[in-house]
């Protein structure tokens, strides 16, 4: 969408995965939510663009380090949601997003954007799927990069991080109220992206 329109992209489940990423290396217990909430201060996150032709619409860079490749591994899948459950973990990411959103037009994707970081957004979407098909498109993700993991490994990863962020009392997962729903399950990316220009308002 973003390169269709020529807007910038923001993945922020990326930004969350990234912070996850300097948790890890740091040695932080996730248990420990103070810890937690110290890192956003002590963490420098930028988003680039990727390259025209790269899969990836953007590169994720923690303190200089490019860690956009790490940002899909296992380690980090698990982690994730334990990290962005919490409050101020999340308040700096939201500010931090909506000082992205202030530069000009943005495609922005998150659990989150439409009801939290973007209220007043001009189009919300809210993309769905069925559970077995969210398991198999994320088990094809995994073994793009050589990990194997099992449907039922990749189940009980995709059950619990939908656990924790339907739950965590800070910005809980669901639809904004005026969202566009878009259910994908026998839909390619090409019809997704049809369905969401057809619901543009005028440009």
């Amino acid at each position: 969408m973003a390169r269709r329109l020529g807007y910038r992209f923001v993945d922020t489940g990326m930004m969350y995965r990234a912070i996850t990423c300097a948790a890890l290396d740091r040695n932080v217990d996730l248990d420990d939510h103070a810890a937690v909430a110290r890192l956003p201060s002590n963490v420098s996150i930028a988003m680039e663009p990727g390259a025209p032709d790269a899969p990836q619409a953007a590169r994720v860079v923690v303190d200089g380090t490019d860690v956009t490749d790490r940002l899909r591994s296992p380690e980090v899948g698990e982690a994730v949601s334990l990290v962005s459950r919490v409050p101020k973990v999340r308040d700096a990411m939201v500010a931090l997003q909506r000082e992205m959103a202030e530069r000009g037009s943005v495609v922005m994707v998150g659990r989150d954007i439409g009801t939290v970081v973007l209220p007043d957004a001009p189009l919300k979407i809210y993309l769905d799927a069925s559970s077995e098909e969210r398991v198999r498109r994320r088990r094809q993700e995994l073994l793009a990069v050589g990990r194997d993991e099992t449907l039922e490994e990749v189940r009980k990863e995709l059950a619990l991080r939908d656990e924790i962020d339907s739950g965590r009392a800070a910005s809980p997962l669901r639809p904004a109220d005026d969202a566009v729903v878009i259910v994908t399950d026998q839909l390619t990316l090409d019809d997704v992206v049809e369905r969401i220009m057809e619901a543009m308002p005028c440009r």
